[in-house]
């Protein structure tokens, strides 16, 4: 599965953004997804995941209320939408694929390039 992740840019605080993913060369419909987040100086942190059939929805404290992962499989595409953003959300964004459904990037089988989300103060 090849993963293509876009939406990234520049926001101020408390603006939006949708992250786009788009998947090609496997079932999507059968992978749940997940989206990552890094800073140079940090782990890979987990933001959500999403099973299969969207019927489940899974966040980190720290975007929970703000940040809502969804999913078209008929459009092979997974996204997050990010509301009242935050600096401390400033991060690479990662999109990434699971055959089972985990909040552990070590769980993931098939990650994105990644795409640069920027909140200024």
């Amino acid at each position: 599965v090849q993963l293509q992740a876009s939406g990234g840019g520049l926001v101020q605080t408390g603006g939006s953004l949708r992250l786009s993913c788009a998947a090609s060369g496997g079932t999507f419909s059968s992978y749940s997804m997940g989206w990552f987040r890094q800073v140079p100086w940090k782990e890979r942190e987990f933001v959500a995941a999403i099973s299969w059939s969207g019927g489940s929805t899974y966040y980190a404290d720290s975007v929970k209320g703000r940040f809502t992962i969804s999913r078209d499989n008929a459009k092979n595409t997974v996204y997050l939408q990010m509301v009242s953003l935050k600096p401390e959300d400033t991060a690479i964004y990662y999109c990434a694929a699971n055959q089972g459904y985990g909040i552990h990037s070590y769980e993931y089988d098939y990650w994105g390039q990644g795409t640069l989300v920027t909140v200024s103060s």
